[in-house]
């Protein structure tokens, strides 16, 4: 049975999605993210990626190329929501879909011939059911696997649909840049280009002998794909390894209150992302960048799991404490890992900890009924609001 892999993935998702819920702003450049001056860009409009705004780009940069544009805040709840009513639509497809991100997914189609005469119709279809019931258009590739469905959902952007049929590997991928390879970078692609190799036909025909004196061992991974070869399966709904949250600071912390704060409000934050999902974590990591861009982790691995705000608040105390600091404090991150479901560890009965657990729950109750900001510490209350 031929093998068919969909790679669905939306365009400009946060952009649209803001151009979808204010028509004023439909034809004109968008830009989300970041709107301090140490902000980064999450996602341009197509009108503002043709003044060369792209993802990652610093807030700053954006504007200098595209003044005219209208800058918005990231709002990840409503994204969030937009990416479960997508997810609906995927599931009714296949069974197998893989999530890589909130805008977009792997759906594995394999042996739906009776339902549909070729898969291109079944990648069509989910882009209809996308345009009709959200207003938003997604980008689909439909190839025998993983690695050629991505590559070709981005081959005819925006609103494209792109098909590798069996066979039609090497002609495809012969004159594409060496960047579109999974895992070639700026580093590996300026070490391949020394040898004259720019296009991924170049490199699947180059000696892997040869190549690894460049690059090393991934060599013979990274020739598979340029081959049109991965036979890694669609995966669904793979667990979630961490849960974290960190922020870049419009002005350096320096005072111990400050950054104690901001622990509190990573801890409150997390153990509520937690608990939501029924999980508990036993490795406690924190994350501090310097003024002078000098990046420092610290973790612990806890003798029982916690999803427990204040639990993860002293430990994080502890670890930042750790920590040399003698400058100012750039980016702050606290970050939960070696994750369970909750309830998992068997510990001795503990009436305090039973206490903070019921508190929460209540709390958590009042959160999920009307915002997570109906209840919050008072320590995080800004006195000035």
């Amino acid at each position: 049975m031929q093998r068919y892999i969909i790679h669905v993935d939306m365009d400009a998702f946060y952009a649209s999605i803001e151009q979808r819920d204010n028509p004023q702003l439909l034809g004109v450049p968008v830009i989300v993210g970041g709107l301090s001056n140490r902000g980064v860009v999450a996602t341009a409009s197509y009108e503002a990626r043709k003044f060369g705004v792209h993802s990652a780009m610093s807030m700053v940069e954006a504007r200098r190329r595209c003044p005219q544009a209208v800058c918005i805040t990231p709002d990840h709840r409503k994204y969030s929501f937009v990416s479960a009513q997508i997810r609906n639509i995927l599931d009714r497809y296949s069974p197998l879909v893989e999530p890589l991100s909130l805008d977009e997914a792997f759906l594995d189609v394999t042996g739906m011939d009776g339902l549909y005469a070729d898969p291109a119709d079944i990648a069509r279809s989910i882009k209809a059911d996308i345009k009709e019931q959200l207003q938003l258009t997604a980008s689909a590739g439909v190839a025998v696997n993983k690695f050629l469905a991505k590559l070709a959902s981005d081959l005819q952007k925006p609103d494209g649909l792109y098909v590798i049929r069996p066979g039609e590997e090497a002609k495809v991928l012969a004159g594409l840049p060496i960047r579109r390879l999974w895992g070639v970078g700026e580093v590996t692609a300026a070490s391949i280009a020394k040898l004259g190799i720019r296009t991924i036909g170049q490199f699947a025909a180059t000696d892997p002998k040869l190549l690894e004196g460049y690059i090393g061992r991934a060599v013979f991974d990274l020739q598979q794909l340029a081959r049109g070869i991965d036979d890694r399966p669609v995966v669904p709904d793979q667990q979630v390894k961490s849960i974290g949250n960190e922020e870049t600071f419009e002005e350096d912390l320096y005072q111990w209150e400050e950054i104690e704060k901001q622990l509190l409000l990573f801890a409150d934050k997390v153990g509520w992302r937690l608990r939501r999902l029924n999980l508990s974590g036993r490795t406690v990591t924190v994350k501090v960048r310097f003024a002078s861009f000098r990046t420092v982790t610290r973790s612990r691995t806890l003798d029982e799991a916690t999803g427990l705000d204040g639990v993860l608040y002293h430990t994080a105390k502890e670890l930042y404490k750790s920590i040399p600091a003698n400058e100012g404090i750039r980016l702050l991150g606290l970050t939960v890992s070696n994750l369970q479901p909750a309830g998992q560890s068997i510990a001795l009965f503990d009436s305090g900890q039973e206490k903070q657990e019921v508190l929460h729950k209540v709390v958590d109750g009042l959160k999920a009924r009307f915002g997570s900001a109906a209840v919050t510490k008072g320590r995080l209350i800004d006195p000035h609001k």
